[in-house]
């Protein structure tokens, strides 16, 4: 299954990209109002590179990793998703970016979703952008 979500935000499309791809930002806003915190976050930005996000949940770690297939500055970001410690199988996340007024608007495609899991993967996407675009307003 896919999940799609769009959103537009007050910044331009290069801030918007670099901070989705810089782990020091991101890890602001990659768990928002959820009981988990960013124990580590690593980024290795190139197509072939790798992430990896750990949260702390419950006292154990969880890591939320994958592999970056396309990055094409500012409007591009395509990666695979995997939760190791769940045995989530991978999915693919597509981000386009595109200018939107004095902004830009943000498309986000999940694909490989499990149907069983798209309403609740949506709601953390959704709080997710939310909270990104929090972060990038201070």
């Amino acid at each position: 299954m896919t999940v799609i979500l769009e959103r537009k935000f007050a910044t331009d499309g290069a801030n918007l990209y670099d901070a989705i791809l810089d782990p020091k930002i991101a890890s602001r806003f990659v768990f928002p109002e959820r009981v988990g915190e960013v124990a580590r976050a690593e980024s290795d930005a190139r197509v072939g590179g790798t992430y990896t996000v750990v949260e702390m949940k419950d006292g154990k770690e969880v890591a939320h990793t994958g592999e970056y297939l396309e990055l094409v500055r500012p409007s591009r970001i395509v990666a695979t998703f995997a939760m190791p410690t769940y045995g989530v199988e991978r999915s693919t996340v597509g981000i386009d970016i595109a200018p939107a007024g004095e902004g830009c608007r943000l498309r986000l495609t999940h694909e490989g979703v499990p149907e069983a899991n798209a309403e609740e993967i949506k709601a953390r996407w959704e709080e997710l952008l939310e909270s990104a675009e929090r972060v990038l307003e201070e």
